[in-house]
C-alpha cells in the first residue's frame, strides 16, 4: 500500500456503508463479523514502511491500536493484509505488543483479495466473515469486485464499526477468542510437524468432549453459537427464538465443551432438544463452532444426543435442517447418521423461512443396535461424569 487520504471518512460506497462515514444500519450486523483485516501504510500508520530511512517501523496510530484492542475484548479477531515487503512483518516482531495483535497476517505483493482468501482459510472462517480496513479506494474496489461478500471500510469509518458492537453481549468465550485462535495456530504448526497420519495426530492431541445440560451462565454462549456459526449449524435458529424455546416446557438446552493437550476450546457446541412429542426427541438446533470442524466433535455431539434419546426411551430422533450454501458439512453428517427427510417445517430457522425435518428410528435399548459411535480419537463423557 502507498499513502492515502487522511482519516476523514469514506470516499465512495462499500457493501457495508450507506452515507459517507456511516455504516449501513440495514446491513449485516456484528454477529456476521469474525475478523477485521487491517492495511498497514496509510491505515495502521501514516508513513510507508519500506520507505523509512532506518529499520524502525512507522509509529502506529494510537486510535487504531485502541480499536483493535476494543474489538478483541468483544471476541473479534484482527489480521493484516498489506501489499508490502514481507520483511515488514519481521520488523513488527521487534515492536513489543504489536505483532501479537494480529492472527494469520499476510504481508506480500499479492493482491488483497488473495490475502483475504488465505486469512480466511488459515483461520477456518468464511471469507464473508471478514471486514477490510484500507485507505486505498483501489484496494477496496479490487476486494469488492473479487470477493463481493467482504465488507470494506475506509479508516475513517472505524468509529462507526466499533459502534456496531456496542450493544453486543460479551461472553467468556468472546473474551478468550483471540487467545484460543493463537492456541489454534500452535495446533496447526504441531500438526504440520507431526510424523504420522491425521488420525494419529488427533489421537495424540488427547481431545476430550464433555456434554451436559446447559447452566444459566452458558446460555449466552449458546445464543452466540446460534447467531455466529454457519458451517456446522443445522437450522439457523435465531437467538431470540432459541432463547424462547429453551425456556419453554418440554425443552432442554445442551452444551458441549472441548479440550486437548494444548488447552481449552471452551463451549464449542449447543443443541436444543424438544421432548414434547411422546416417544420422540426433536432437535430444532444443532450448532458447533467452526474451530472444531474436521475433528469429529460435531459427529460426537450428535451421536451423544441420539444415545441419550434412546436411554430416555425415545423411539425416534429428529433434527430440523435448513440447507444453506455454508452448511454442507452438517448436511452430510446428518445423512451419515441415518437421518432422512420426513416433512417440511415452515418454522425451521425460527423465522418461518422454511426447512425440513430429518428423522430416524432408534434401536430399542442401550447396546441394542446400530447407533453410530464417535471417532476413536475423541473421548466423550457427560458433564456429571467429567465433574465427578
Amino acid at each position: 500500500m502507498t499513502g492515502g487520504p487522511p482519516m476523514n471518512g469514506a470516499t465512495g460506497g462499500s457493501p457495508m456503508t450507506g452515507a459517507a462515514g456511516a455504516l449501513d444500519p440495514a446491513g449485516p450486523g456484528a454477529d456476521g463479523i469474525k475478523c477485521v483485516v487491517w492495511d498497514l501504510d496509510g491505515t495502521l500508520w501514516d508513513e510507508i514502511a519500506v520507505e523509512t530511512p532506518t529499520d524502525e517501523l512507522p509509529v502506529p496510530r494510537p486510535e487504531m491500536l485502541a480499536a483493535i484492542d476494543a474489538l478483541a475484548a468483544r471476541g473479534v479477531l484482527s489480521s493484516l493484509a498489506s501489499r508490502s515487503a514481507p520483511a515488514v512483518l519481521d520488523r513488527m516482531d521487534a515492536v513489543p505488543g504489536l505483532r501479537e495483535r494480529f492472527l494469520a497476517p499476510q504481508v506480500s505483493w499479492q493482491d488483497k483479495s488473495e490475502s483475504l482468501r488465505r486469512i480466511a482459510k488459515d483461520l477456518g472462517i468464511a471469507v464473508e466473515a471478514l471486514v477490510l480496513i484500507d485507505d486505498s479506494p483501489y484496494e477496496r474496489a479490487e476486494v469488492e469486485a473479487l470477493l463481493p461478500g467482504v465488507r470494506t471500510l475506509d479508516p475513517g469509518e472505524v468509529p462507526a464499526l466499533l459502534a456496531v458492537f456496542e450493544d453486543r453481549e460479551v461472553t467468556p468465550e468472546s473474551r478468550e477468542r483471540v487467545r484460543r485462535y493463537r492456541t489454534e495456530e500452535t495446533r496447526r504448526a504441531e500438526g504440520e510437524r507431526f510424523q504420522g497420519t491425521r488420525e494419529e495426530f488427533l489421537s495424540w492431541c488427547d481431545m476430550r468432549l464433555t456434554i451436559g445440560a446447559a447452566v444459566a451462565e452458558e446460555v449466552p454462549r449458546a445464543l452466540e453459537l446460534a447467531a455466529r456459526t454457519h458451517r456446522l449449524n443445522s437450522s439457523g435458529l435465531t437467538p431470540d427464538r432459541l432463547r424462547a424455546l429453551a425456556a419453554a416446557d418440554g425443552h432442554e438446552l445442551y452444551t458441549a465443551r472441548m479440550s486437548d493437550r494444548f488447552g481449552e476450546y471452551g463451549i464449542i457446541g449447543a443443541a436444543l432438544v424438544d421432548r414434547t412429542a411422546p416417544g420422540s426427541w426433536s432437535v430444532p438446533l444443532l450448532a458447533l463452532s467452526c474451530r472444531v470442524a474436521g475433528r469429529g466433535a460435531a459427529a460426537a455431539f450428535l451421536f451423544w444426543l441420539m444415545e441419550r434419546a434412546r436411554e430416555c426411551g425415545a423411539g425416534e430422533f429428529r433434527v430440523t435442517l435448513r440447507p444453506t450454501d455454508a452448511n454442507l458439512e452438517m448436511r452430510i453428517l446428518l445423512r451419515q447418521a441415518g437421518l432422512r427427510r420426513t416433512e417440511a417445517d415452515d418454522d425451521a430457522g425460527g423465522g418461518g423461512d422454511g426447512g425440513a425435518v430429518l428423522a430416524r428410528a432408534l434401536p430399542g435399548g442401550a447396546g441394542d443396535g446400530d447407533l453410530p459411535k464417535p471417532p476413536v480419537w475423541l473421548h466423550v463423557s457427560t458433564r456429571k461424569d467429567a465433574d465427578a
